[in-house]
């Protein structure tokens, strides 16, 4: 087993375990991914990755987190989306849709100026979370029990778009503070019903919202989350990587095939805890504790790294970031630097 042996998730069978990570790219309209994405997830298509995973798509208008993110909660927005699929799927490659609200961490501007809060005047909106909080200076509203019933009938209506679409997994986005992680971690929870104090009620939106989807995508369809396995703060209230292992056994329970295991989301990680490979212990962590596949993030960024976390069992996937910025064709390069015979495509070959 190593870097480029196929894995089988369902009935969705990977060429190899190197996955594009999913990376904003604040570059669409209206929630339409338009050419800039066809190119930059096409692109890594053709670079060889076994699965592209599409950046945070959000599954309503206020699950952005600025008005320059995709989304898939309209026919427009999933007839943009097959288009990109249909060409991933030419390249051999296979595609999964990263499903995500950012609630409290929503209506930023652009990055270019500076993610601050959008004003109403500017298209912004009313943010709303597990609990009444302050992110970024603006105080978000606690979500009603209705509230959250209706968010979890948007995500199920935008998985069965990602079905429609051909897309050939679901991941849900739980982690870097957004909407899943602002409920089950309790420094953002601090709700008093059944959405909030213990850890059982805390993941109980996560837990409906993939019992939802997994009853209405078809049985063969791998469904995926990432979570935040460590929330990087002091606090008694932080989220721990313990936290992580129980929620995963109960994700396992419920048709969930693979963890993502990243961390962080409400605070700066200081930079004395960021080094290659920092996160991947997390996935190691998961994948012997609970016996369910998982996909290793965090700094990974070359090729005999990445194959030394799958020949030594540590992850099943490696899900690479920022090293796919930089190199589009990573998955093409690592076998040639391992010395590994893939399928180049033909239109490449003569500088293979």
């Amino acid at each position: 087993m190593n870097l480029f042996s196929p894995i089988i998730f369902r009935n969705l069978t990977l060429k190899n375990r190197i996955a594009l990570s999913p990376m904003q790219q604040y570059s669409a309209k209206d929630g339409v991914p338009g050419n800039w994405h066809l190119v930059h997830l096409g692109s890594r298509a053709v670079g060889g990755a076994g699965l592209i995973i599409t950046e945070c798509t959000a599954v309503s208008p206020e699950g952005l987190a600025t008005l320059s993110d995709v989304g898939i909660w309209n026919d427009e927005q999933q007839t943009a989306w097959k288009t990109i699929v249909d060409f991933v799927h030419e390249q051999g490659a296979k595609i999964g849709i990263q499903l995500w609200h950012a609630g409290t961490k929503g209506s930023l501007k652009h990055p270019n100026e500076g993610m601050k809060p959008l004003t109403t005047e500017e298209g912004g909106w009313a943010l709303k979370s597990s609990s009444a909080t302050e992110i970024n200076g603006v105080i978000s509203q606690e979500l009603t029990v209705e509230e959250i019933q209706e968010l979890k009938t948007e995500f199920v209506d935008a998985a069965l778009r990602a079905v429609d679409a051909g897309f050939d997994t679901i991941e849900l986005h739980a982690g870097h503070g957004y909407l899943f992680h602002q409920f089950y971690s309790a420094v953002i929870n601090k709700r008093q019903d059944e959405y909030g104090g213990s850890l059982e009620n805390r993941i109980r939106f996560l837990v409906e919202t993939v019992q939802e989807i997994r009853n209405v995508i078809p049985d063969g369809m791998p469904l995926m989350v990432r979570i935040s396995t460590v929330d990087y703060m002091e606090t008694p209230e932080a989220w721990t990587l313990e936290n992580s292992i129980e929620l995963s056994k109960i994700l396992k329970q419920n048709g969930v095939d693979l963890i993502t295991a990243s961390g962080g989301g409400f605070t700066n990680v200081s930079k004395d805890r960021v080094f290659p490979g920092y996160q991947v212990p997390f996935a190691r962590a998961i994948k012997e504790q609970v016996g369910i596949a998982t996909g290793a993030v965090g700094m990974i960024t070359d090729a005999n790294q990445a194959n030394e976390i799958i020949v030594d069992d540590q992850a099943d996937l490696v899900i690479i970031a920022r090293e796919h910025l930089r190199d589009p064709y990573f998955a093409l390069h690592a076998a040639k630097e391992l010395e590994m015979d893939i399928e180049i495509p033909w239109q490449y070959k003569r500088a293979f």
